[in-house]
């Protein structure tokens, strides 16, 4: 035989395997809806289609899952969630020892296609194995089944949830009894189980024995989150809000309105969840063109009211993330929306003129302007890998925040980004700040003057092969840079050795030297750890001699940042 009927002969054999392990998935898969279209696939002999579905297994980690909906094992799907449940119940077990009684498993899910099912799946399987199980009554925010796993005294929770993806996408995110969400060992601990569940049909599946919670659990959540704003404050502040056709708009409702605050004007195309998010290309409030439903809304209200709202405020679809935007006649719109470092620089502000006391905390992809202010308050800083998995476990910690928009106001409430009590601090202050006629623009102003302009941005790369992103960090690591948008690399550090106070993870900090004006910068590279992106995080400092000078120096902050973007999608080659 020649050596290309070989290869052909081989090549068949390799695809008739690969057939017959998409036929075994089909046989044991649950889901009506992923068996005709693996049933489809297979019939039409889609092999590389299938090959794709079949190269591996969507791998838990301290994100838990996340990837597209569809059949396969590289895809969310209800065989392999029930798989994830029945490693994580085997992991509570193991943890629970011999007589600790029945661990309780609290389990959260948003209005995403198969989000429910999810959910469903997974009390059954706590329940089959032993444990008991508590499903929140309806789709709500990831806060309220992290504030709910302490509140209820849990062994563990798990959130349904993709978060701000795309609405092709879902997920599975982890949090043990302590209210945290999971690091290492513990993920690779579950992983470990999840790849030891056999066929499921050993999986015992209850049909029923789980408890559906009632209203109370939303109703002490909202009394928690009551308790972030000072008694007495000022209330007095024309909000519009938009939840992103997720499961925030309601619990941001009945939180304004317990609060005393007047209520958000919605917008209204966006308030109720819509599992395509079809009025936004991507439902995340950072992403471009997001916003603009919501400017539209604060015109309009304008229009009929006579005056200009005073701040909009957005949350990601499971209303984690917090987005601010604020009056700006210069913009386009007439609105600006804030980077999360300044709503993270706000927020600290606010919170250190409420007398808060403990430690101040953000990651290393975050801009440098929070220890600052701490500093000049005399309080603790301490600073993380990026997450709140790692943010959440400093010790002490009173406040945190991270860039992408997630802050964690009350961690002794929610030990996790927080978009709903996040909003409403955003809106005490927004009040304080009205009432003496100033407004959240004025007080970044103020902030820029004392501190310097510390300019943040990031260039953000999508990709559809994943491999293109580890081709990028080995050519950065091949070959490093020497110099950023005109600034020398001092320092370059590269974060998988880790250092004396972080673990290691997969990316690279440069700390750039001053120059020409520039007090000096920082370029952290990393892939995401949810998305297929590659991300690069940028930060350059201008000093600012007074009020007089911040124009000029915001122009020289932004003409850096640009001159970053350039310089590293060269070196990237992305």
């Amino acid at each position: 035989m020649s050596d290309a009927r070989r290869d052909d002969a081989r090549a068949r054999d390799s695809d008739e395997a690969l057939l017959a392990r998409a036929r075994d998935w089909l046989a044991e898969d649950p889901d009506p809806q992923t068996r005709q279209e693996l049933a489809g696939l297979v019939e039409a002999r889609a092999v590389e289609e299938l090959r794709e579905r079949f190269s591996g297994t969507l791998q838990f980690g301290t994100a838990g899952l996340r990837g597209e909906l569809g059949a396969g094992p590289m895809r969310m799907n209800r065989s392999v969630v029930i798989r994830a449940a029945a490693g994580i119940a085997a992991h509570l077990r193991e943890r629970q020892g011999e007589g600790g009684g029945q661990p309780l498993v609290v389990v959260g899910y948003d209005a995403r296609y198969k989000s429910a099912d999810f959910a469903r799946d997974t009390a059954a399987v706590m329940v089959g194995a032993g444990l008991r199980a508590a499903v929140l009554p309806s789709p709500l925010p990831t806060p309220v089944l992290a504030f709910a796993v302490r509140h209820l005294g849990a062994a563990a929770g798990i959130m349904v949830t993709a978060s701000h993806n795309p609405p092709r996408d879902n997920g599975y995110k982890v949090y043990l009894g302590d209210g945290l969400q999971i690091v290492p060992p513990a993920d690779g601990q579950i992983a470990d189980e999840i790849a030891a569940v056999g066929p499921l049909a050993g999986v015992p599946r209850a049909e029923s024995g789980w408890q559906v919670l009632g209203g109370e659990v939303l109703d002490a959540y909202l009394a928690r989150s009551g308790a972030v704003l000072t008694e007495g404050s000022p209330r007095e502040v024309r909000v519009v809000h938009t939840a992103m056709h997720g499961v925030g708009h309601e619990t941001a409702r009945l939180a304004f309105e317990r609060a005393g605050f007047p209520s958000p004007a919605p917008v209204a195309e966006q308030a109720e969840p819509d599992p395509d998010f079809s009025t936004v290309a991507f439902p995340n409030p950072e992403e471009p063109g997001a916003m603009e439903r919501a400017y539209a809304t604060a015109r309009a209200w304008e229009a009929e009211h006579g005056e200009r709202p005073d701040v909009i405020i957005a949350n990601d679809p499971d209303a984690d993330r917090c987005g601010v935007a604020v009056p700006d006649a210069a913009a386009e719109d007439g609105w600006r929306m804030l980077r999360g470092d300044q709503v993270g620089a706000l927020l600290a502000t606010h919170l250190i003129h409420k007398h808060a006391k403990g430690t101040f905390a953000t990651t290393i992809v975050s801009s440098s302007l929070l220890e600052r202010i701490a500093e000049s308050a005399g309080l603790p800083y301490a600073q993380t890998l990026t997450g709140f998995k790692w943010l959440a476990r400093v010790d002490g910690l009173r406040y945190g925040y991270e860039e992408a928009l997630g802050y964690c106001v009350d961690p002794e409430g929610v030990r996790d980004k927080d978009g709903i009590t996040a909003a409403l601090l955003v809106a005490e202050l927004a009040a304080e700040l009205r009432q003496a006629g100033r407004t959240l623009g004025e007080l970044l102003d103020d902030l820029d003057v004392e501190y310097g302009v510390h300019a943040t941005d990031q260039l953000s790369v999508r990709v559809s092969d994943l491999s293109l992103i580890g081709a990028a960090m080995e050519r950065l690591r091949a070959e490093p840079p020497t110099a950023l948008g005109g600034l020398g690399v001092a320092r370059t550090d590269d974060l998988t050795q880790g250092t004396a106070s972080l673990p290691p993870t997969d990316g690279l900090r440069y700390s750039l030297a001053g120059a020409d004006g520039v007090g000096g910068g920082r370029v952290v590279v990393r892939p995401s750890g949810t998305e297929p992106k590659l991300k690069c995080y940028l930060e350059v400092v201008v000093p600012v001699g007074d009020a007089a000078d911040l124009a000029s120096a915001r122009e020289r902050g932004a003409a850096v940042l640009a001159r970053f973007k350039d310089d590293l999608r060269r070196a990237t080659g992305l």
